[in-house]
């Protein structure tokens, strides 16, 4: 029997789900199992993250259930997941992402751009935070924790003039219908590794590596090999106003990223294109590039 471990929220079970059933074909008769983990993210949901406790509050039980042998393979949102590496795991699968990009629901306004001044706009997210600042200062931001069913149902209650969240998790639970506007990555570049699973597992664990290999998704996985180096060049974690966008062309791939001060009024902006074997390098590139223009100023403010 293998166990996947995974958060208990219903998008992370639908994830632990939908991996499940990759594996079931590959398996035959030993066959697959879910084991729910809580976390520290998971405990403190009406705490602001930044408060919460640095580095990996949706990851860190579920990894140390895995160098326990609770569980076989981790099931991680990829943007939950550090950069930084645990000796004991390995990062051994990435299957085919889902949608990237962010969303604007609202019950109010058909557009972000048709929000009146001053309307009240609500996430948790510091990178989405401060875009939105960038192109709307005027706009009233309200801190919001929960899972995706949470945050709509504070839309509603709360009447709020809209909110922002993440297009793969209303997809993959049942709620693009709510999605007022898709929101053009020309402003609003999404967060490292958004929309992408990350498998881990024990790196002596060579049976389950062999077997995850023929979950990987190799596009996907040089894409987000290439926003994760980005992001650890930079030195910076989900609790900062980082974004990056990847786009596969074939044999090429095209990284933009940008570095933003917490209301969005100073921002470090760069792209780089190369061959995307190399995604790794064009990460550490392009983060070097908004080093030089004072992304680590940035970052520490």
């Amino acid at each position: 029997m293998i166990r996947l471990g995974t958060r208990g929220s219903r998008l992370a079970l639908w994830q632990a789900e939908h991996v499940r059933q990759m594996l079931v074909p590959l398996c035959g008769k030993d066959g697959v199992e879910i084991v729910e983990i809580q976390t520290t993210g998971d405990r403190a949901r009406n705490v602001p993250l930044a408060h919460v406790g640095g580095e990996g509050v949706f990851t860190k039980e579920i990894q140390n259930a895995l160098i326990e042998k609770r569980i076989d393979v981790a099931v991680h949102s990829l943007k939950d997941l550090p950069t930084s590496s645990v000796p004991e795991l390995l990062l051994a699968a990435v299957p085919k992402r889902g949608p990237v990009a962010d969303v604007f629901v609202s019950n109010r306004y058909p557009s972000f751009d048709d929000l009146p001044r001053g309307a009240s706009l609500a996430t948790s997210s510091p990178r989405r935070k401060a875009q939105a600042w960038r192109k709307r200062p005027d706009l009233r931001i309200v801190d919001i924790r929960g899972n995706v069913e949470t945050r709509l149902r504070k839309l509603d209650e709360q009447e709020l003039d809209g909110i922002l969240l993440a297009l793969a998790g209303l997809e993959r639970l049942g709620f693009i219908d709510r999605v007022t506007e898709i929101l053009d990555t020309s402003w609003m570049l999404p967060a490292v590794g958004q929309g992408a699973l990350g498998l881990e597992c024990r790196r002596d664990d060579q049976a389950i590596i062999d077997l995850l290999a023929q979950l990987n998704h190799s596009p996907t996985r040089q894409a987000v090999d290439g926003e994760r180096s980005f992001l650890r060049h930079l030195g910076g974690g989900c609790q900062v106003p980082i974004a990056v966008f990847s786009d596969c062309k074939g044999e090429q791939l095209e990284l933009r990223g940008a570095v933003l001060s917490p209301d969005g009024t100073k921002c470090a902006t760069g792209q780089k294109t190369g061959a995307i074997h190399l995604a790794e390098q064009l990460g550490k590139e392009l983060a070097e590039d908004l080093l030089r223009q004072g992304a680590a100023e940035l970052l520490d403010g």
